[in-house]
């Protein structure tokens, strides 16, 4: 598996990856309302790093480098629990400077179990009463 930096033209892939983890996983949300054009949307500015092997995209993260911030993290539903996004995550920190912070949708068990596994601290609960979400912190 090989993690770099993501190119213009990686990006139609990334929207499809985008698109479809949030799909699949945000249960809570209308997936109605997601569109591919939430990708380019939601990365302005960003620094985006993926994942891929044999020739497949696997996942992506898309950095807030000036605030130590990671912004997304999805793994296509087609290659969960192989490893992506622990080397996403992994490649993220190796970037970035400590401490750096994260925010987490509460009702995403999933994910929060994953970064409490990989050293990621609960900080505080934010949020609208529709969707509320965890900071969380690695030091």
């Amino acid at each position: 598996m090989k993690i770099r930096a993501a190119t213009e033209t990686d990006y139609p892939a990334l929207r499809h990856i985008f698109l479809e983890s949030r799909r699949k996983s945000f249960v809570w949300a209308n997936n109605k309302e997601m569109a591919l054009e939430d990708f380019d949307r939601q990365t302005i500015e960003e620094y985006i790093i993926l994942a891929e092997e044999d020739g497949h995209m696997l996942g992506f993260a898309s950095l807030y480098l000036p605030e130590n911030f990671i912004h997304h993290l999805f793994v296509h539903p087609q290659f969960a629990r192989k490893g992506a996004g622990s080397k996403l995550l992994q490649a993220a920190i190796a970037k970035m400077n400590k401490p750096m912070t994260l925010k987490c949708v509460s009702q995403n068990q999933i994910a929060m179990q994953f970064y409490e596994k990989h050293g990621w601290k609960k900080v505080v609960e934010e949020g609208s009463p529709e969707e509320k979400y965890w900071v969380m912190v690695y030091e």
